[in-house]
């Protein structure tokens, strides 16, 4: 069969590559000059920046894609082990450090409250059923039938996926620090950890069966090692390709435009541009399927995200890999962005120091940085073209305050991306950073199934379908399309 992909992100090569080792003629279509989408990189002068995804967490799901051809993904790629994991600072001066080592973080909790140890222990044991049944079971399950939510709601029900992440969390642990630390996870995929599902609290688990890790050279060198085995493949690759809309006659997709190139008509479309993108889009709006109507008017989207890049001319040797620096609030600023959709005057910053890791990414005694912000999407009114640079001074500033002493005197290079980027460049809904957000009611069946109800030779992949966003996320939501095609 003649299969299309749309969009090049991590669910569409993975959708290429494994149904080009079905033995499919397979055409991968991207609309920007370079595959990877939000896992592109950046070189500015002597300095280089992954634009989006910064980690590895279940790597053997990159292996599997070189094994489908007989290839060692070591050939080609290193993943380097992370420690610490991440690195969490307070602005009332508060650290922690997230390890791989458990001993060395149980000794951390002790200090902080003796009596946390034991929840954390239990806090642990309970995720990894969660993980057991969220991920191992149901990651790669097909749900585009009800009778495959009703057959797991037991499931979900006994493992309280009612409760949100941070529900969970403070059921174990009482130190608030702490319940930030072991929280804060949903808003890796785009979630509020006071709204999103404890089904969530697996991603502890997982981090922890697997660890945490880097690819030497970055996603960039990930993306492009990828591209080079589709090549070695047969799979036929083509940038700068813009859908226009998709023809259609009965209830199958006929015929792919393709701004200023020539149309191609497919057996099998597999979509990994946003779901919400797509019907709105390519699709006549009067024929698609109920539930994708629902999502385009009812739907909650994620938080849209403001990446801030740089490079600094001096080494900022204590500062970790990964940082995740939190802001004087937790619950009103996530409120403030999630649900008032207002821009405050405080933030958090996750901050990525590739050059603690990969010298590579800067020139010698120098570092290269992105720091991101979850900050609301474009359902708020915020002039970004008007305010960026002063938004991104303001984040400049708090480091150089903190745990980076005298940045505005180093800082090299700057440049922002906003939620219109993201609009722009990935046509996501309202520059969501993440698509739509992993709560409980738009998990699962709820979620834009993999199989289009409505045309029988459409499939979805990437962050808006099941099981969701994040990098296992999305390479699983390859997986599920992969059964239904070939069961």
């Amino acid at each position: 069969m003649k299969i299309v992909v749309i969009g090049s992100g991590f669910g569409g090569i993975a959708s290429a590559i494994r149904m080009r080792a079905k033995g499919h003629d397979v055409t991968l279509i991207e609309k920007l000059d370079q595959v990877g989408g939000r896992a592109q990189q950046f070189r500015r002068d002597d300095y280089l920046h992954d634009a989006g995804p910064t980690v590895i967490t279940a790597p053997n799901l990159f292996y599997e894609l070189f094994e489908l051809f007989n290839e060692k993904l070591e050939d080609h790629l290193e993943f380097k082990p992370l420690d610490p994991w991440y690195r969490f600072y307070f602005v009332n001066g508060f650290e922690f450090d997230y390890v791989p080592n458990r001993e060395k973080m149980l000794s951390q909790i002790e200090s902080i409250n003796l009596n946390d140890v034991d929840g954390y222990n239990k806090m642990l044991k309970r995720a990894q059923e969660i993980f057991e049944i969220g991920y191992l079971k149901l990651a790669d399950q097909p749900f585009h039938k009800l009778s495959t939510m009703i057959r797991y709601a037991p499931d979900i029900l006994r493992l309280k996926g009612y409760q949100s992440v941070y529900q969970f969390v403070s059921s174990y642990l009482k130190d608030e620090n702490l319940r930030q630390v072991f929280s804060i996870q949903p808003l890796l995929v785009g979630g509020n950890p006071f709204q999103t599902s404890s089904i969530y609290a697996l991603i502890h688990a997982l981090e922890q069966k697997w660890g945490i890790y880097f690819a030497m050279g970055g996603m960039g060198k990930v993306v492009d090692e990828l591209k080079n085995l589709m090549l070695r493949q047969g799979v036929k690759i083509k940038t700068n390709h813009e859908v226009e809309k998709f023809e259609t006659s009965m209830n199958s997709i006929s015929n792919i435009i393709i701004k200023n190139k020539p149309s191609i008509k497919p057996d099998i479309v597999i979509a990994n541009a946003d779901p919400i993108t797509v019907n709105n889009n390519f699709l006549d709006k009067q024929k698609i399927s109920l539930q994708n109507r629902f999502l385009k008017k009812y739907a909650k989207h994620s938080m849209g995200l403001f990446v801030l890049f740089f490079g600094t001319k001096a080494k900022y040797n204590k500062v970790a890999h990964h940082t995740i620096w939190m802001g004087p609030r937790y619950r009103e600023l996530l409120n403030d962005i999630f649900n008032k959709k207002i821009l405050a005057e405080d933030f958090s910053i996750y901050l990525h120091r590739p050059t603690a890791t990969d010298e590579t990414f800067a020139p010698k005694g120098a570092d290269s940085f992105y720091a991101l912000v979850p900050v609301p999407n474009l359902q708020a009114s915020i002039p970004w073209e008007e305010i960026k640079m002063d938004y991104a001074k303001k984040i400049v500033k708090a480091l150089s305050k903190t745990i980076m002493p005298n940045l505005e005197d180093v800082i090299d290079d700057l440049f922002v991306m906003t939620p219109e980027n993201f609009k722009d460049s990935y046509m996501t809904p309202h520059g969501s950073g993440f698509s739509i957000a992993p709560i409980l009611t738009q998990s699962a069946w709820f979620r834009t199934h993999n199989k289009d109800d409505y045309y029988k030779n459409l499939f979805y992949v990437g962050a808006g379908t099941h099981p969701g966003a994040g990098v296992p996320g999305v390479l699983n939501s390859a997986k599920v399309v992969e059964r239904i095609i070939h069961d």
